[in-house]
């Protein structure tokens, strides 16, 4: 489904990202793992024509991708939820929802589209009126989820959706993101700081250092590998 092959991104003179290559299969969850200022962004940036890669290929269902624009990559059906949410905070729960859909010209469309969401997180029905920064944190990443899902994307890229959340709440964040992964057959590729939580609801994952893939593995074994143990959950 997606293809990632030899990419290099680099912010002026500067390399960030080498020689990396990824996928994601149709019904996968993926996790991409590594500390802050790993290039873990960097990469879901590139996939969704944010920022220039200078050498390899990004393919999305067989086209590529990397060149193109990145509104013209949300219409091929990649949607990315950003890092802290970037909602429009002034803007209701159903006006947020609805500039999700802004690829679709059709009425009936986006009302089924909104009412699925709904469906999803009744909790956004309910408040369907209220503005945006009144919601709490976990609310207020159902909606950017939610949002994502209005451009009915065949791809989610979750940028760390357990950001500023209370525990409690990551737990329940990754239960919504698996639901979306296992009730709607959508591919995710999941980018994700809390690496204990990311690989026990992932199918496979990848481990990026300094701009570098340095493991591949099924979940279940990056959970215990020594190594990620070490370096990421504290054992």
């Amino acid at each position: 489904m997606l293809n990632i092959e030899h990419i290099s991104v680099f912010y002026g003179k500067i390399q960030v990202l080498f020689d990396i290559s990824l996928r994601v299969a149709e019904g996968e969850l993926v996790a991409l793992i590594g500390a802050n200022g790993a290039g873990k962004s960097t990469l879901i940036n590139a996939v969704s024509g944010l920022v220039p890669t200078r050498q390899g290929r990004i393919t999305f269902l067989g086209e590529k991708i990397n060149g193109i624009s990145a509104d013209k990559i949300v219409q091929r059906g990649i949607t990315q939820v950003a890092e802290g949410r970037e909602l429009f905070p002034a803007l209701s729960v159903r006006e947020n929802l609805m500039m999700g859909a802004y690829t679709c010209r059709n009425r009936r469309e986006i009302d089924t589209r909104l009412a699925n969401v709904f469906d999803l997180f009744p909790v956004l029905k309910q408040k369907a009126r209220d503005v945006a920064q009144t919601l709490s944190g976990g609310e207020q990443q159902m909606l950017a989820i939610g949002r994502g899902l209005m451009s009915r994307p065949k791809l989610m890229m979750l940028d760390e959706p357990s950001f500023g959340l209370a525990p409690m709440l990551v737990v329940r964040m990754f239960d919504v993101v698996s639901r979306l992964n296992r009730e709607l057959a959508l591919p995710v590729l999941l980018v994700e700081q809390n690496v204990a939580l990311a690989l026990k609801n992932s199918t496979r994952g990848y481990v990026i250092e300094n701009g570098r893939l340095t493991m591949e593995e099924e979940s279940a074994e990056l959970l215990k590998n020594p190594a990620v143990e070490k370096a990421y959950m504290g054992v």
